[in-house]
C-alpha cells in the first residue's frame, strides 16, 4: 500500500512538471548570425543615380568568401544603402570599394570614404539600415575601422561613426519623442582625441553620457569596434561599446524613449566638423546577440 502511495506521488509530480509553461523570458534565445562580409569578391557598389530614392548608391552582390548578401537584410529592413548628403554632387564625399592591407597585415578589399570639405553642416555619407518592422530587438554589430591621422587631432572637434534613431526622434525643434544612441570622438581644447558614448532625446540634451578618455584613440590605426543594445525603457536596458575588446561605455538602463522602436540604424558613417577625414570600414559581423 505504501509503495503504491509513493509511485502515485512521484506519477503527481512529474505529470505537473510536464504540464508547467516555460516563461519566454526564460527560454535562451540561441546565438545567430545574420550577416558577414569583407567586401570581397561579388560584392561591388551600384553608382546608379535612382530618381526615386534621394541620392542613395546601393553596396550588392554576394560575398563569395561568406556567402552573405547585400544590401544587408536585418531586423525586417529591405531598404538599405549609401546617403549622400549635402554633398555638393559628390564633390565633398567619395566613396569606393579599395584594395588595402587589413587589421591582419594581408591585402582585403574595404570600404573607403573621404570628405573633403563641409559644404553645409550636415555633409555626410552614412550606411543607412532603413524601414525596420522589428525595431525592438537586441542587436550586436562588430567590424574593423581605421581613421586618418589629421582629422582626429584638430582641437575642438568632433566625429561619428555609428548611431540609431528610435522612431520620432527629435531632431532639434522641440517635438520628437524619440531616443538615439551614437558613437563620437571629440578632440579636447589640445587636440588630444577621445570617447563619447551617448542616448539623447535631441542633440542637445543627452539622457545619460559617458566619456572615456583612459583607452588611447588609434590613430591611422585598424582597430575592432563593437555594438550591442538591449532594447527597453526600463533599467534592464543596455548599450555596450567596445574598442580592441576594451569597454569605452556599458551603459544599464534606458536605450530608448516612450517605447519608441528603432527606426533606422547608421551602421558607419563619415561626418564631423574636422576636415578632410578618411576612413576604412572591413569584416562587418552583425549577430542578434552577443557571440558566445
Amino acid at each position: 500500500m505504501r509503495n503504491n502511495l509513493i509511485i502515485t506521488i512521484i506519477a503527481f509530480i512529474l505529470l505537473s512538471n510536464s504540464c508547467q509553461k516555460i516563461s519566454p523570458d526564460k527560454i535562451s534565445t540561441e546565438t545567430k548570425l545574420l550577416f558577414k562580409s569583407g567586401f570581397e569578391n561579388g560584392v561591388y557598389i551600384d553608382n546608379t543615380a535612382y530618381i526615386d530614392r534621394e541620392d542613395y548608391r546601393y553596396i550588392k552582390g554576394t560575398d563569395n568568401e561568406t556567402g552573405f548578401s547585400w544590401p544587408i537584410n536585418i531586423l525586417g529592413s529591405n531598404n538599405c544603402g549609401l546617403h549622400y548628403i549635402s554633398d555638393d554632387n559628390h564633390q565633398a564625399i567619395f566613396t569606393k570599394l579599395q584594395r588595402v592591407i587589413g587589421h591582419n597585415g594581408d591585402s582585403t578589399t574595404v570600404l573607403f570614404q573621404r570628405e573633403n570639405y563641409e559644404f553645409q553642416d550636415d555633409t555626410q555619407c552614412p550606411y543607412e539600415i532603413l524601414e525596420i518592422t522589428e525595431g525592438t530587438k537586441d542587436l550586436y554589430i562588430k567590424y574593423w575601422i581605421k581613421m586618418d591621422s589629421a582629422s582626429l587631432v584638430q582641437p575642438g572637434m568632433w566625429r561619428t561613426f555609428f548611431e540609431y534613431k528610435t522612431k520620432d526622434y527629435d531632431l532639434g525643434n522641440g517635438t520628437g519623442t524619440g531616443f538615439r544612441l551614437i558613437a563620437f570622438i571629440y578632440t579636447d581644447l589640445n587636440g588630444h582625441p577621445y570617447w563619447h558614448w551617448q542616448g539623447d532625446r535631441n542633440p542637445e540634451h543627452p539622457i545619460w553620457e559617458i566619456d572615456n578618455k583612459n583607452i588611447p584613440v588609434p590613430i591611422n590605426e585598424w582597430f575592432e569596434t563593437e555594438f550591442y543594445w538591449h532594447w527597453s525603457e526600463g533599467n534592464d536596458g543596455r548599450a555596450l561599446w567596445k574598442v580592441n575588446g576594451e569597454i569605452i561605455g556599458d551603459h544599464y538602463g534606458p536605450t530608448t524613449r516612450n517605447s519608441k522602436p528603432i527606426d533606422f540604424i547608421i551602421l558607419t558613417q563619415i561626418y564631423g566638423d574636422a576636415n578632410p577625414k578618411y576612413q576604412w570600414i572591413d569584416d562587418i559581423e552583425i549577430w542578434n546577440e552577443i557571440p558566445k
